[in-house]
């Protein structure tokens, strides 16, 4: 088996995600189960939909946590107004 770069690019991905340490990994987890069970259906792409998945599961992470951060800094703000 011939391994093409792309091949190689995506395993070279879903290493460094993987290595790149739990502080990092909210979403990619469960975006990467989901996105490679999504793959594996859609025409045995299971790597790549994994990896699709660990991207899209870390944005989506990423974008929840600014939210909640910005509430709580809302919040903060009533607060010191409420005093």
């Amino acid at each position: 088996m011939k391994a093409s770069p792309i091949r190689i690019a995506l395993v070279a991905t879903t290493l460094a995600l993987a290595t790149a340490g739990t502080a990092n990994a909210a979403g990619c987890l469960k975006g990467a189960v989901v996105g490679g069970v999504a793959g594996h259906y859609a025409g045995h792409h299971a790597v790549v939909g994994a990896v699709g998945g660990c991207m899209v599961g870390r944005h989506l992470a990423k974008q929840h946590a600014q939210q909640e951060a910005a509430q709580q800094q809302a919040a903060q703000r009533q607060a010191a107004r409420v005093q």
